[in-house]
């Protein structure tokens, strides 16, 4: 993973003591740079799976003290190549490698998911555009129009943040995504049923009517989503890709309703909905159970043993719905 440098600000009396941490922590690629007025800086230079441990470990003896901040940076390239770890001394074996080294660090995540969970103007334009481009595709049939339309869909960010949410306890940052997958979901719902007023929908089309035909495999794509959508936010990768599977699980299903209820098929929009609901309910579960499984937690112990309770209940709100929605599948698929 690539590198990151971390930049250390404290007042000039803590200097010594945080050179002294660096090295009980065993980091070899730090220097100080000159003071500017009373703060003291210090860089470090570590591979992105070991920043975490560092700014914990900085966050708890210096949080209280004023004037001191800590700035991630990402770094494109370092010449020589920072290691990973260190290689092992004959009769020794190497360590293995943990979770938390191959993911970037907790506050990283965090930036990058509140950044994608903003409620603006850009938001919503992009919800309404993916939403009359998938209805054309739809109506049209065209599986590659349908597949332009999930590029454009926003809806990867605010899903991500709800399942975050979850394990850090988090009430902000689970209100802001909420907020803002609803919005989206809202404008996609009314503008589709407009067009499904307004266009000639017929619900024998292929393309519309597999998204009134929930399955088995349905759940699994839509957890295979959500998997992978928190395994590329907490890689650090392009989450754009990624973005297109979960977009894939939510707005035809979505579309398909919006159109098939604005028509006067109130069944088959039912349907529809109910798909959208279920892939809903498989993307928050997995990337949970993502989330726990990549190690994300709260720093503080009073906070992770809080999260460890609302994850507990979101597993088993969501596992209990996910099982009652799958009956109610399954039982239509033999009725």
């Amino acid at each position: 993973m690539a590198p990151r440098l971390l930049k250390i600000i404290l007042p000039e009396s803590h200097g010594a003591v945080a050179l002294d941490v660096l090295a009980e922590q065993g980091t070899t690629d730090f220097w100080q740079e000159e003071s500017l007025g009373e703060n003291h800086v210090v860089s470090v230079l570590v591979d992105s799976g070991q920043s975490e441990p560092l700014m914990d470990r900085f966050e708890k003896a210096f949080s209280t003290i004023p004037g001191f901040r800590l700035i991630l940076i990402p770094v494109e390239a370092a010449i020589p190549r920072v290691e990973t770890s260190a290689e092992p001394q004959p009769g020794e074996t190497a360590e293995p490698e943990t979770i938390g080294s191959t993911r970037i660090s907790r506050a990283e995540l965090y930036e990058d998911i509140v950044d994608s969970t903003r409620l603006s103007g850009f938001y919503i334009a992009m919800v309404l555009l993916s939403t009359v481009v998938a209805a054309i595709g739809l109506l049209k049939n065209n599986v590659a129009v349908i597949i332009g339309a999930m590029v454009i869909a926003p809806f990867l960010g605010p899903n991500v943040a709800l399942a975050l949410s979850t394990c850090l306890a988090d009430y902000d940052l689970g209100k802001n995504g909420l907020k803002t997958l609803v919005a989206g979901v809202s404008a996609a719902f009314l503008l589709a049923l407009a067009m499904g007023f307004l266009l000639a929908v017929d619900p024998g089309i292929g393309e519309i009517a597999s998204r009134t035909r929930a399955s088995i495999s349905d759940i699994v794509l839509a957890m295979a989503s959500g998997a992978a959508g928190v395994l590329a936010f907490t890689t650090g990768v392009s989450a754009t890709l990624i973005g297109v599977m979960v977009a894939v699980a939510l707005l035809p299903p979505l579309t398909v309703s919006g159109l098939l209820l604005g028509a006067g098929h109130l069944n088959d929009s039912f349907f529809a909905f109910l798909l959208f609901m279920t892939n809903i309910i498989c993307i928050n579960l997995s990337g949970i159970i993502t989330f726990l499984v990549r190690g994300i937690s709260p720093r503080t112990w009073w906070e992770a043993d809080r999260a460890k309770k609302y994850t507990r209940k979101a597993l088993l709100t969501w596992s209990v719905t996910l099982c009652l929605l799958t009956v109610l599948i399954l039982l239509w698929k033999t009725g």
